[in-house]
Protein backbone atom coordinates (compact mmCIF):
# COMPACT_ATOMS: atom_id res chain seq x y z
CA UNK A 1 0.00 0.00 0.00
CA UNK A 2 2.83 2.14 0.68
CA UNK A 3 4.29 1.41 -2.64
CA UNK A 4 1.13 2.58 -4.09
CA UNK A 5 0.50 5.77 -2.30
CA UNK A 6 4.17 7.00 -3.27
CA UNK A 7 3.32 6.13 -6.52
CA UNK A 8 0.30 8.56 -6.73
CA UNK A 9 1.90 11.39 -4.73
CA UNK A 10 5.11 10.70 -6.54
CA UNK A 11 6.33 13.48 -9.38
CA UNK A 12 6.19 11.73 -11.87
CA UNK A 13 2.21 10.83 -11.59
CA UNK A 14 1.98 14.43 -10.46
CA UNK A 15 3.37 15.91 -13.74
CA UNK A 16 1.42 13.28 -16.10
CA UNK A 17 -1.97 14.25 -14.74
CA UNK A 18 -1.32 17.71 -14.92
CA UNK A 19 -0.05 17.66 -18.91
CA UNK A 20 -3.04 15.61 -19.02
CA UNK A 21 -5.41 17.92 -17.76
CA UNK A 22 -3.98 20.48 -19.63
CA UNK A 23 -4.26 18.56 -22.69
CA UNK A 24 -8.05 18.09 -22.15
CA UNK A 25 -8.50 21.38 -21.22
CA UNK A 26 -7.50 22.76 -24.70
CA UNK A 27 -9.14 19.86 -26.60
CA UNK A 28 -12.11 20.96 -24.91
CA UNK A 29 -11.99 24.96 -24.88
CA UNK A 30 -11.58 24.47 -28.81
CA UNK A 31 -14.86 21.91 -29.17
CA UNK A 32 -17.13 24.39 -26.89
CA UNK A 33 -15.57 27.41 -29.54
CA UNK A 34 -16.63 25.53 -32.19
CA UNK A 35 -20.08 24.56 -31.04
CA UNK A 36 -20.21 28.31 -30.49
CA UNK A 37 -19.49 29.31 -34.09
CA UNK A 38 -19.24 27.69 -37.28
CA UNK A 39 -16.42 30.69 -38.02
CA UNK A 40 -14.31 29.04 -35.38
CA UNK A 41 -14.32 25.76 -36.25
CA UNK A 42 -13.45 26.74 -39.92
CA UNK A 43 -10.81 28.67 -38.50
CA UNK A 44 -9.54 25.80 -36.35
CA UNK A 45 -9.50 23.85 -39.71
CA UNK A 46 -8.00 25.96 -41.71
CA UNK A 47 -5.05 26.34 -39.30
CA UNK A 48 -5.11 22.45 -39.26
CA UNK A 49 -4.18 22.57 -42.76
CA UNK A 50 -1.90 25.74 -43.35
CA UNK A 51 -0.15 23.54 -40.50
CA UNK A 52 -0.27 20.47 -43.05
CA UNK A 53 1.21 22.01 -45.96
CA UNK A 54 3.95 23.52 -43.75
CA UNK A 55 5.15 20.37 -42.89
CA UNK A 56 5.20 18.85 -46.17
CA UNK A 57 7.43 21.87 -47.13
CA UNK A 58 9.22 21.74 -44.41
CA UNK A 59 13.22 20.52 -44.66
CA UNK A 60 12.10 17.69 -41.76
CA UNK A 61 12.81 14.03 -41.21
CA UNK A 62 9.86 12.98 -43.46
CA UNK A 63 8.67 9.82 -40.37
CA UNK A 64 8.54 13.18 -38.05
CA UNK A 65 6.18 14.32 -40.62
CA UNK A 66 4.16 11.82 -41.53
CA UNK A 67 3.78 11.34 -37.73
CA UNK A 68 2.38 15.01 -37.18
CA UNK A 69 0.25 14.64 -40.75
CA UNK A 70 -1.69 12.12 -39.29
CA UNK A 71 -2.49 13.41 -36.73
CA UNK A 72 -3.63 16.22 -37.63
CA UNK A 73 -5.09 14.25 -40.14
CA UNK A 74 -7.12 12.61 -37.05
CA UNK A 75 -8.17 15.70 -35.22
CA UNK A 76 -8.53 18.30 -37.70
CA UNK A 77 -9.96 20.08 -35.28
CA UNK A 78 -7.27 20.85 -32.86
CA UNK A 79 -4.05 18.68 -34.43
CA UNK A 80 -2.73 22.22 -36.11
CA UNK A 81 -2.75 24.03 -32.77
CA UNK A 82 -1.72 21.13 -31.15
CA UNK A 83 1.66 21.02 -33.55
CA UNK A 84 2.17 24.74 -32.77
CA UNK A 85 2.27 23.77 -29.05
CA UNK A 86 4.45 20.96 -29.31
CA UNK A 87 5.43 20.11 -32.37
CA UNK A 88 8.46 22.39 -33.43
CA UNK A 89 11.68 20.19 -32.27
CA UNK A 90 13.71 22.71 -31.86
CA UNK A 91 14.37 23.70 -27.75
CA UNK A 92 13.27 26.68 -26.09
CA UNK A 93 15.12 29.89 -27.09
CA UNK A 94 16.79 30.33 -23.71
CA UNK A 95 18.75 27.02 -23.59
CA UNK A 96 19.63 27.25 -27.33
CA UNK A 97 21.28 30.61 -27.04
CA UNK A 98 23.36 30.57 -23.84
CA UNK A 99 24.22 26.53 -25.44
CA UNK A 100 25.47 28.67 -28.69
CA UNK A 101 27.30 31.38 -26.90
CA UNK A 102 29.37 28.80 -24.85
CA UNK A 103 30.50 26.80 -27.85
CA UNK A 104 31.35 29.80 -29.67
CA UNK A 105 33.67 30.58 -27.01
CA UNK A 106 35.17 27.04 -26.54
CA UNK A 107 35.21 26.09 -30.50
CA UNK A 108 38.72 27.83 -30.97
CA UNK A 109 40.29 25.75 -28.11
CA UNK A 110 39.18 22.72 -29.82
CA UNK A 111 41.73 22.13 -32.21
CA UNK A 112 43.61 18.73 -32.42
CA UNK A 113 46.86 17.81 -34.22
CA UNK A 114 47.18 17.48 -38.37
CA UNK A 115 49.62 14.75 -38.22
CA UNK A 116 46.60 12.45 -36.23
CA UNK A 117 44.65 13.06 -39.61
CA UNK A 118 47.34 12.41 -41.57
CA UNK A 119 48.29 8.99 -40.23
CA UNK A 120 44.69 7.75 -39.99
CA UNK A 121 44.45 8.99 -43.92
CA UNK A 122 47.60 6.40 -44.08
CA UNK A 123 46.05 3.56 -41.69
CA UNK A 124 42.33 3.55 -42.39
CA UNK A 125 41.66 5.71 -45.67
CA UNK A 126 37.76 4.85 -45.37
CA UNK A 127 37.66 5.95 -41.91
CA UNK A 128 39.62 9.15 -42.35
CA UNK A 129 36.44 10.65 -44.08
CA UNK A 130 34.39 9.67 -40.80
CA UNK A 131 36.79 11.95 -38.83
CA UNK A 132 36.93 14.61 -41.47
CA UNK A 133 33.33 14.86 -40.96
CA UNK A 134 33.35 15.34 -37.00
CA UNK A 135 35.95 17.22 -37.08
CA UNK A 136 34.15 19.83 -39.52
CA UNK A 137 30.85 19.75 -38.24
CA UNK A 138 30.88 19.12 -34.65
CA UNK A 139 34.70 20.88 -34.04
CA UNK A 140 35.84 17.68 -32.63
CA UNK A 141 39.15 16.73 -32.88
CA UNK A 142 41.21 13.15 -33.60
CA UNK A 143 43.48 11.95 -30.84
CA UNK A 144 46.08 9.28 -30.96
CA UNK A 145 48.02 9.42 -27.32
CA UNK A 146 45.02 7.82 -25.49
CA UNK A 147 44.93 4.78 -23.94
CA UNK A 148 41.88 3.19 -23.70
CA UNK A 149 39.83 0.30 -21.40
CA UNK A 150 36.80 -1.77 -22.48
CA UNK A 151 34.10 -3.06 -19.70
CA UNK A 152 31.61 -5.61 -21.02
CA UNK A 153 29.62 -5.20 -17.97
CA UNK A 154 28.17 -2.14 -15.15
CA UNK A 155 30.17 -3.99 -12.43
CA UNK A 156 33.61 -3.89 -14.10
CA UNK A 157 32.84 -0.29 -14.92
CA UNK A 158 31.91 0.67 -11.01
CA UNK A 159 34.71 -1.00 -9.76
CA UNK A 160 37.36 0.93 -11.33
CA UNK A 161 36.02 4.03 -11.70
CA UNK A 162 36.03 4.07 -7.66
CA UNK A 163 39.50 3.47 -7.59
CA UNK A 164 40.11 6.73 -9.67
CA UNK A 165 37.92 8.84 -8.55
CA UNK A 166 40.05 8.01 -4.86
CA UNK A 167 42.75 9.05 -6.98
CA UNK A 168 41.40 12.63 -8.02
CA UNK A 169 43.74 15.57 -6.86
CA UNK A 170 42.42 18.19 -8.89
CA UNK A 171 38.44 18.07 -10.14
CA UNK A 172 36.04 15.48 -10.38
CA UNK A 173 33.21 16.26 -13.60
CA UNK A 174 30.31 13.89 -13.32
CA UNK A 175 27.32 14.01 -16.33
CA UNK A 176 24.54 11.52 -16.34
CA UNK A 177 20.77 11.21 -17.75
CA UNK A 178 20.11 9.13 -14.53
CA UNK A 179 21.32 9.51 -10.94
CA UNK A 180 19.45 7.05 -8.58
CA UNK A 181 19.68 6.41 -4.98
CA UNK A 182 21.19 2.84 -3.55
CA UNK A 183 24.60 1.33 -3.49
CA UNK A 184 25.87 2.34 -6.64
CA UNK A 185 25.39 6.37 -6.17
CA UNK A 186 26.04 5.92 -2.39
CA UNK A 187 29.40 4.58 -2.92
CA UNK A 188 30.32 7.28 -5.57
CA UNK A 189 28.79 9.82 -3.46
CA UNK A 190 30.88 9.11 -0.08
CA UNK A 191 33.72 9.50 -2.30
CA UNK A 192 32.78 12.94 -3.76
CA UNK A 193 31.81 14.36 -0.46
CA UNK A 194 35.76 13.59 0.72
CA UNK A 195 37.21 15.04 -2.16
CA UNK A 196 35.22 17.73 -1.82
CA UNK A 197 36.24 18.56 1.83
CA UNK A 198 39.62 17.94 0.56
CA UNK A 199 39.63 20.95 -1.63
CA UNK A 200 38.79 18.78 -4.96
CA UNK A 201 36.22 20.74 -7.74
CA UNK A 202 33.46 18.67 -7.67
CA UNK A 203 30.99 19.38 -10.07
CA UNK A 204 27.44 17.22 -10.57
CA UNK A 205 25.01 17.36 -13.61
CA UNK A 206 21.97 15.26 -13.78
CA UNK A 207 19.08 15.33 -15.88
CA UNK A 208 15.93 16.40 -14.19
CA UNK A 209 13.78 13.71 -16.39
CA UNK A 210 15.83 11.27 -16.27
CA UNK A 211 15.85 10.98 -12.34
CA UNK A 212 12.86 12.75 -12.31
CA UNK A 213 11.30 9.08 -9.83
CA UNK A 214 14.84 8.04 -8.78
CA UNK A 215 15.96 11.84 -6.44
CA UNK A 216 13.72 13.67 -4.27
CA UNK A 217 12.80 17.21 -5.30
CA UNK A 218 15.37 19.79 -4.68
CA UNK A 219 18.60 17.16 -5.10
CA UNK A 220 20.51 19.88 -6.44
CA UNK A 221 20.48 21.81 -3.52
CA UNK A 222 21.34 18.82 -1.16
CA UNK A 223 24.60 18.67 -3.07
CA UNK A 224 25.09 21.61 -2.54
CA UNK A 225 24.79 21.50 0.95
CA UNK A 226 27.11 19.10 0.42
CA UNK A 227 30.29 20.96 -0.98
CA UNK A 228 29.44 19.30 -4.66
CA UNK A 229 28.48 21.70 -7.33
CA UNK A 230 25.30 20.38 -8.90
CA UNK A 231 22.92 21.51 -12.01
CA UNK A 232 19.80 19.99 -12.35
CA UNK A 233 19.88 20.20 -16.39
CA UNK A 234 16.39 21.38 -18.25
CA UNK A 235 14.05 21.09 -14.77
CA UNK A 236 10.57 19.36 -16.01
CA UNK A 237 7.96 22.10 -15.46
CA UNK A 238 4.13 20.29 -16.13
CA UNK A 239 3.51 22.08 -19.59
CA UNK A 240 3.13 21.21 -23.13
CA UNK A 241 6.64 22.02 -24.34
CA UNK A 242 8.51 20.26 -26.62
CA UNK A 243 11.64 22.29 -24.65
CA UNK A 244 11.02 19.26 -22.56
CA UNK A 245 11.62 16.68 -24.82
CA UNK A 246 15.07 17.68 -24.86
CA UNK A 247 17.01 15.67 -22.39
CA UNK A 248 21.10 15.13 -21.79
CA UNK A 249 21.49 11.72 -21.71
CA UNK A 250 25.11 11.73 -21.92
CA UNK A 251 27.01 9.86 -19.39
CA UNK A 252 30.70 11.67 -18.76
CA UNK A 253 32.81 11.83 -15.89
CA UNK A 254 36.16 13.66 -16.19
CA UNK A 255 38.66 13.00 -13.67
CA UNK A 256 41.55 15.55 -13.41
CA UNK A 257 41.71 15.69 -17.21
CA UNK A 258 43.30 13.09 -18.29
CA UNK A 259 40.78 10.06 -17.22
CA UNK A 260 37.43 9.93 -18.49
CA UNK A 261 34.36 7.25 -18.71
CA UNK A 262 32.01 6.63 -20.35
CA UNK A 263 29.31 4.41 -21.96
CA UNK A 264 25.99 3.32 -21.60
CA UNK A 265 25.96 2.81 -17.78
CA UNK A 266 24.13 5.47 -15.40
CA UNK A 267 24.45 5.51 -11.95
CA UNK A 268 21.66 2.99 -10.41
CA UNK A 269 21.55 0.26 -9.06
CA UNK A 270 20.32 -2.08 -11.95
CA UNK A 271 22.83 -0.77 -14.00
CA UNK A 272 25.60 -3.33 -11.85
CA UNK A 273 22.80 -5.64 -11.07
CA UNK A 274 22.34 -4.83 -7.46
CA UNK A 275 18.52 -3.92 -8.31
CA UNK A 276 17.07 -7.24 -10.40
CA UNK A 277 15.18 -5.68 -12.99
CA UNK A 278 14.03 -7.13 -16.54
CA UNK A 279 16.64 -9.90 -15.95
CA UNK A 280 20.25 -10.10 -16.12
CA UNK A 281 21.32 -6.33 -16.71
CA UNK A 282 23.76 -6.14 -19.60
CA UNK A 283 25.77 -2.60 -20.27
CA UNK A 284 29.07 -1.84 -21.54
CA UNK A 285 31.75 1.33 -20.96
CA UNK A 286 34.87 2.08 -20.97
CA UNK A 287 38.06 4.29 -19.75
CA UNK A 288 40.18 7.00 -21.65
CA UNK A 289 43.30 7.62 -20.32
CA UNK A 290 44.96 10.62 -22.49
CA UNK A 291 44.93 14.01 -24.86
CA UNK A 292 41.54 12.40 -25.96
CA UNK A 293 39.78 13.43 -22.66
CA UNK A 294 39.54 16.59 -23.84
CA UNK A 295 36.75 16.65 -25.87
CA UNK A 296 34.87 15.23 -23.19
CA UNK A 297 36.02 17.57 -20.82
CA UNK A 298 34.73 20.65 -23.54
CA UNK A 299 31.70 18.90 -23.58
CA UNK A 300 30.58 18.94 -19.59
CA UNK A 301 32.20 22.80 -19.72
CA UNK A 302 30.15 23.64 -22.19
CA UNK A 303 26.59 22.48 -20.80
CA UNK A 304 27.94 23.95 -17.46
CA UNK A 305 29.08 27.23 -18.04
CA UNK A 306 26.33 27.77 -20.28
CA UNK A 307 23.51 27.75 -16.79
CA UNK A 308 26.51 28.20 -14.43
CA UNK A 309 29.22 30.65 -15.88
CA UNK A 310 31.86 28.94 -13.39
CA UNK A 311 34.67 29.69 -15.44
CA UNK A 312 36.46 32.25 -17.42
CA UNK A 313 38.35 30.19 -19.28
CA UNK A 314 39.11 26.27 -19.78
CA UNK A 315 42.47 26.11 -20.51
CA UNK A 316 43.37 24.67 -16.97
CA UNK A 317 41.60 21.49 -17.53
CA UNK A 318 43.77 20.26 -20.31
CA UNK A 319 44.81 16.52 -20.17
CA UNK A 320 48.66 17.73 -19.40
CA UNK A 321 48.03 20.64 -17.07
CA UNK A 322 47.86 17.88 -14.27
CA UNK A 323 50.06 15.18 -16.25
CA UNK A 324 53.65 16.13 -17.89
CA UNK A 325 54.08 12.96 -18.72
CA UNK A 326 53.28 11.56 -22.32
CA UNK A 327 50.12 9.49 -22.73
CA UNK A 328 49.94 6.04 -24.22
CA UNK A 329 48.33 5.57 -27.71
CA UNK A 330 46.26 2.63 -28.51
CA UNK A 331 44.86 3.73 -31.93
CA UNK A 332 42.98 6.85 -32.53
CA UNK A 333 40.16 7.69 -30.74
CA UNK A 334 37.38 10.60 -31.31
CA UNK A 335 34.89 11.80 -28.92
CA UNK A 336 31.96 13.71 -29.75
CA UNK A 337 28.91 14.84 -28.73
CA UNK A 338 25.42 15.25 -30.56
CA UNK A 339 22.74 18.13 -30.28
CA UNK A 340 18.96 18.86 -31.04
CA UNK A 341 20.27 22.41 -31.33
CA UNK A 342 22.58 22.66 -34.64
CA UNK A 343 20.26 20.64 -37.08
CA UNK A 344 23.04 18.24 -37.92
CA UNK A 345 22.16 14.55 -37.03
CA UNK A 346 25.50 13.89 -36.06
CA UNK A 347 25.12 10.53 -34.86
CA UNK A 348 22.63 9.01 -37.08
CA UNK A 349 25.53 10.41 -39.42
CA UNK A 350 28.21 8.63 -37.90
CA UNK A 351 26.21 5.30 -37.59
CA UNK A 352 25.26 5.19 -41.13
CA UNK A 353 28.74 6.12 -42.66
CA UNK A 354 29.91 3.19 -40.68
CA UNK A 355 26.76 0.68 -42.32
CA UNK A 356 27.87 2.38 -45.92
CA UNK A 357 31.49 1.76 -45.83
CA UNK A 358 31.51 -1.37 -44.47
CA UNK A 359 32.70 -4.55 -46.35
CA UNK A 360 33.01 -7.42 -43.76
CA UNK A 361 30.90 -7.08 -41.06
CA UNK A 362 29.05 -4.61 -38.53
CA UNK A 363 27.68 -6.19 -35.17
CA UNK A 364 25.37 -3.92 -33.21
CA UNK A 365 24.34 -3.34 -29.61
CA UNK A 366 20.89 -1.49 -28.94
CA UNK A 367 18.38 -1.54 -26.70
CA UNK A 368 15.85 -0.19 -28.82
CA UNK A 369 14.88 0.12 -32.65
CA UNK A 370 12.97 2.98 -34.21
CA UNK A 371 14.65 3.81 -36.87
CA UNK A 372 14.15 6.19 -39.99
CA UNK A 373 13.46 5.27 -43.69
CA UNK A 374 17.09 6.05 -44.44
CA UNK A 375 19.04 3.95 -41.61
CA UNK A 376 16.40 1.27 -42.60
CA UNK A 377 17.73 1.44 -45.95
CA UNK A 378 21.80 1.36 -44.88
CA UNK A 379 20.90 -1.85 -42.92
CA UNK A 380 19.07 -3.80 -45.70
CA UNK A 381 21.57 -2.33 -48.51
CA UNK A 382 24.95 -3.30 -46.32
CA UNK A 383 22.99 -6.79 -45.78
CA UNK A 384 22.21 -6.96 -49.75
CA UNK A 385 26.04 -6.55 -50.76
CA UNK A 386 27.35 -9.37 -48.03
CA UNK A 387 28.09 -7.78 -45.13
CA UNK A 388 27.58 -9.26 -42.44
CA UNK A 389 24.91 -7.17 -39.99
CA UNK A 390 23.65 -8.15 -36.96
CA UNK A 391 21.78 -6.80 -34.13
CA UNK A 392 21.17 -7.98 -30.51
CA UNK A 393 19.04 -6.29 -28.86
CA UNK A 394 16.78 -7.41 -25.49
CA UNK A 395 15.37 -10.62 -25.15
CA UNK A 396 13.19 -8.65 -21.65
CA UNK A 397 11.97 -5.46 -22.27
CA UNK A 398 11.85 -2.51 -20.18
CA UNK A 399 9.14 -0.77 -22.10
CA UNK A 400 6.06 -3.46 -23.62
CA UNK A 401 5.61 -0.95 -26.23
CA UNK A 402 9.01 0.50 -27.38
CA UNK A 403 9.57 -3.57 -27.29
CA UNK A 404 7.09 -4.47 -29.48
CA UNK A 405 7.84 -1.52 -32.16
CA UNK A 406 11.53 -2.97 -32.09
CA UNK A 407 10.06 -5.94 -32.62
CA UNK A 408 7.95 -4.43 -35.92
CA UNK A 409 11.08 -3.76 -37.46
CA UNK A 410 12.42 -7.32 -37.98
CA UNK A 411 10.59 -8.78 -40.85
CA UNK A 412 12.02 -6.86 -43.43
CA UNK A 413 15.53 -6.50 -42.21
CA UNK A 414 15.23 -10.36 -41.86
CA UNK A 415 14.07 -11.05 -44.96
CA UNK A 416 17.41 -8.87 -46.65
CA UNK A 417 19.72 -10.99 -44.22
CA UNK A 418 20.32 -9.10 -41.46
CA UNK A 419 20.91 -11.20 -38.63
CA UNK A 420 19.04 -10.51 -35.29
CA UNK A 421 19.70 -11.85 -31.65
CA UNK A 422 17.34 -10.85 -28.45
CA UNK A 423 19.28 -11.31 -25.16
CA UNK A 424 18.08 -14.24 -23.60
CA UNK A 425 19.22 -13.31 -19.90
CA UNK A 426 17.61 -9.97 -19.32
CA UNK A 427 17.74 -6.37 -20.78
CA UNK A 428 20.56 -5.30 -22.88
CA UNK A 429 21.29 -1.22 -22.36
CA UNK A 430 24.44 -1.48 -24.25
CA UNK A 431 24.88 1.10 -27.36
CA UNK A 432 27.76 0.10 -29.56
CA UNK A 433 28.71 -0.47 -33.14
CA UNK A 434 31.50 -2.91 -34.48
CA UNK A 435 32.66 -1.89 -38.06
CA UNK A 436 35.34 -4.68 -40.40
CA UNK A 437 37.42 -4.87 -36.70
CA UNK A 438 38.92 -1.65 -37.95
CA UNK A 439 36.38 1.07 -36.20
CA UNK A 440 33.72 1.28 -33.19
CA UNK A 441 31.54 2.87 -31.50
CA UNK A 442 30.74 2.84 -28.17
CA UNK A 443 28.59 5.89 -26.39
CA UNK A 444 24.94 6.89 -25.00
CA UNK A 445 23.03 6.69 -27.97
CA UNK A 446 19.97 4.26 -28.86
CA UNK A 447 18.73 3.72 -32.44
CA UNK A 448 15.74 5.61 -31.84
CA UNK A 449 14.62 9.07 -32.65
CA UNK A 450 14.97 10.49 -29.04
CA UNK A 451 18.29 10.02 -29.30
CA UNK A 452 19.05 10.62 -33.04
CA UNK A 453 17.28 13.79 -33.20
CA UNK A 454 15.98 15.22 -29.78
CA UNK A 455 18.93 14.70 -27.25
CA UNK A 456 21.86 15.56 -25.98
CA UNK A 457 24.10 12.40 -26.14
CA UNK A 458 27.95 11.84 -26.32
CA UNK A 459 30.29 8.67 -28.13
CA UNK A 460 33.23 7.97 -29.23
CA UNK A 461 34.81 6.48 -32.36
CA UNK A 462 37.83 4.14 -32.02
CA UNK A 463 40.22 3.36 -35.22
CA UNK A 464 42.31 0.53 -34.77
CA UNK A 465 42.28 0.32 -31.06
CA UNK A 466 42.56 -3.01 -28.71
CA UNK A 467 39.61 -1.87 -27.74
CA UNK A 468 37.60 -2.93 -30.62
CA UNK A 469 38.77 -6.34 -30.16
CA UNK A 470 37.70 -6.57 -26.77
CA UNK A 471 34.18 -5.39 -28.18
CA UNK A 472 34.37 -8.29 -31.21
CA UNK A 473 34.48 -10.88 -28.56
CA UNK A 474 32.32 -9.62 -25.79
CA UNK A 475 29.38 -9.37 -28.83
CA UNK A 476 30.67 -13.01 -29.35
CA UNK A 477 30.11 -13.78 -26.44
CA UNK A 478 26.72 -11.99 -25.94
CA UNK A 479 25.40 -13.50 -29.30
CA UNK A 480 26.09 -17.36 -27.51
CA UNK A 481 24.16 -15.82 -24.81
CA UNK A 482 21.20 -14.75 -26.62
CA UNK A 483 18.40 -16.19 -28.94
CA UNK A 484 18.47 -16.13 -32.86
CA UNK A 485 15.18 -14.51 -34.00
CA UNK A 486 13.72 -16.29 -37.24
CA UNK A 487 11.15 -15.21 -39.64
CA UNK A 488 8.71 -17.75 -38.12
CA UNK A 489 9.01 -15.00 -34.98
CA UNK A 490 7.64 -12.71 -36.61
CA UNK A 491 4.01 -13.61 -37.40
CA UNK A 492 1.73 -11.29 -36.31
CA UNK A 493 -1.74 -11.29 -37.76
CA UNK A 494 -4.14 -8.95 -39.03
CA UNK A 495 -4.59 -7.07 -35.71
CA UNK A 496 -0.76 -7.60 -34.69
CA UNK A 497 0.29 -5.84 -38.14
CA UNK A 498 -2.19 -3.18 -37.35
CA UNK A 499 -0.76 -2.28 -33.60
CA UNK A 500 2.55 -2.64 -35.57
CA UNK A 501 1.33 0.16 -37.80
CA UNK A 502 0.16 2.42 -35.88
CA UNK A 503 3.60 2.24 -33.22
CA UNK A 504 5.20 2.86 -36.40
CA UNK A 505 3.69 5.75 -37.36
CA UNK A 506 3.70 7.69 -33.72
CA UNK A 507 7.31 6.33 -33.14
CA UNK A 508 8.55 9.79 -33.69
CA UNK A 509 6.20 11.42 -31.47
CA UNK A 510 6.77 9.21 -28.02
Amino acid sequence: MRRVLKKLFGRTFITALLILLQVGWLALLIVKLADYSVYISVAFTALSVLMMLYLVRKDENPAYKIGWLVLIGILPLFGGLMYLFVGNKRPARRIRAKLEGVHARTAPLMEGKEENLAALHAAFPRAAGTAEYLNRQGAFPLWSATGTRYYPIGEAFYTDLLKDLKKAEHFIFIEFFIIAGGKMWGGILDILRQKSADGVDVRVIYDDVGSIDRLPMGYAAQLEEMGISCLAFNPFIPVMSMAMNNRDHRKIVVIDGHTAYSGGVNLGDEYINELPRFGHWKDNGFRLHGEGVWNYTVMFLEMWNAFRQTDDGISRFKPHAYHQESFEADGFIQPFGDSPLDGEALSENVYLELLNQAQKRVYIYTPYLAISHEMHTALVLAAKRGVDVRLITPGIPDKPLVYRLTRSHYRPLLEAGVRIYEYSPGFLHAKSYLCDDELAVVGTINMDFRSLYLHFECGTVFYGSSLIGELREDMADTMEKSREVGLSDCRQGFFGALVDAVLRVFAPLL
